[in-house]
């Protein structure tokens, strides 16, 4: 894909934006186990970033979507999957559909102040029985007057002890799965939202993550984003962006694996030579950095594909499932050049093979994606 002078400029500003702001603090929040996530996401609004791809009524930048795509590349440089995950849950996750579909009363009222770093935001999908298999989901929003009445609960909820309004997703009447359920805004505030406590998690330990429950949550139908019914459609669109996020956001994550254990292995030294001096060393990490360069090509042209107007679900599932498994390889190889020194808990390799490892499960997972790729080759017999 062809930068431009404004990518490039968004480039540089997100990078000095995790430089000065995200990597100066991560073993802090990382020993804290949480995230100052208002006082991040207001630094990140001053400066733009979190209304790339958004309407510039609503104080966004009003670009088109590749420039959303250098911004999670870039956050990537980060030094744990954390921060970026709260970033890119509030931009690619669960502001994109109010931003396409919501009316323009919803959006002034929720998606302009996120888009000002004042508001925190989260996606409320999975549940304990509904993770990659969205249609299963039970969660009711039962039509009461002008009100919908919510309940059910959801689980995994990434930003949840913290978020100001969730993007749920409800089933709003019976019927066929796919065509009874519906996007609502919940304020995080309503009566009956209840948060449980944080959930203990193998990585990305600074993340807020907890089940939700919502006990006769009661708020207006004009809460609903865009139209009654479609919840299903417009949540297979956020995955969309959701799924190359997570491909471009690993990116220069994996990258730094290997720059430190270059560094590591060229004067870390055994039987008589560096590490790095073995052939089977520097040829691996060669050969590692060649895929992440393949999917940086891939991830691309899904986000090409996409700023064409085109439906990108099949590159978006492969760059999905490849970064998902190359994140996990990344980190495993190279931690395995570090010796003892990689088992450590804060050495970047280990950090990167927890924080990376649920890559291949949430938002869709590996089996999902293959699923979705199988059928687009027409290699599924219909049933």
């Amino acid at each position: 894909m062809q930068m431009t002078d404004q990518h490039n400029e968004i480039r540089r500003t997100v990078s000095r934006f995790v430089a000065e702001e995200l990597n100066p603090h991560i073993d802090e929040w990382e020993a804290a186990q949480t995230l100052p996530c208002h006082d991040i996401m207001k630094k990140a609004g001053n400066l733009g970033l979190l209304g790339i791809n958004k309407p510039e009524a609503y104080g966004g930048l009003g670009l088109d979507f590749s420039y959303q795509a250098v911004f999670a590349e870039e956050l990537g440089a980060a030094h744990h999957g954390s921060s970026p995950l709260l970033l890119g849950v509030h931009t690619m996750m669960s502001t994109p559909a109010l931003a396409l579909h919501g009316s323009a009363e919803l959006c002034e009222e929720f998606l302009a102040p996120s888009i000002a770093g004042d508001l925190v935001t989260s996606i409320a999908v999975s549940e304990p029985g509904a993770g990659s298999d969205v249609a299963a989901l039970r969660t009711t929003a039962r039509a009461d007057g002008d009100d919908y009445v919510i309940n059910g609960t959801k689980m995994w909820i990434t930003n949840a002890p913290q978020a100001d309004f969730f993007c749920l997703l409800a089933n709003t009447s019976e019927g066929q799965s796919h065509r009874n359920k519906s996007l609502i805004v919940v304020p995080a505030t309503t009566p009956g939202v209840s948060v449980a406590p944080k959930l203990d998690k193998l990585g990305l330990r600074s993340s807020d993550t907890a089940q939700v429950f919502f006990e006769d949550v009661r708020v207006p139908q004009r809460y609903r984003i865009g139209e009654e019914g479609m919840g299903f459609v417009y949540q297979m669109e956020q995955f969309q962006e959701e799924r190359i996020y997570c491909a471009l956001v690993l990116l220069k994550f994996m990258e730094a694996c290997i720059k430190e254990t270059i560094a590591y292995t060229r004067e870390r030294k055994a039987f008589g030579k560096a590490i790095l001096d073995n052939q089977a060393v520097h040829f691996r990490l060669a050969e590692l950095q060649t895929e992440i360069e393949a999917l940086r090509a891939l991830s691309y042209s899904a986000v090409e594909q996409h700023g064409a107007g085109e439906d990108m679900t099949l590159l978006a599932s492969m760059c999905k499932l490849k970064a998902g498994r190359l994140a996990t390889e990344v980190a495993n190889s190279c931690l395995q050049y570090w010796g003892g020194m990689g088992f450590m808990w804060d050495n970047i390799c280990s950090r990167a093979l927890r924080d990376n490892r649920v890559s291949s499960i949430g938002g869709g997972s590996d089996e999902t994606m293959l699923s979705i790729i199988a059928r687009r080759m027409g290699a599924v017999s219909k049933a």
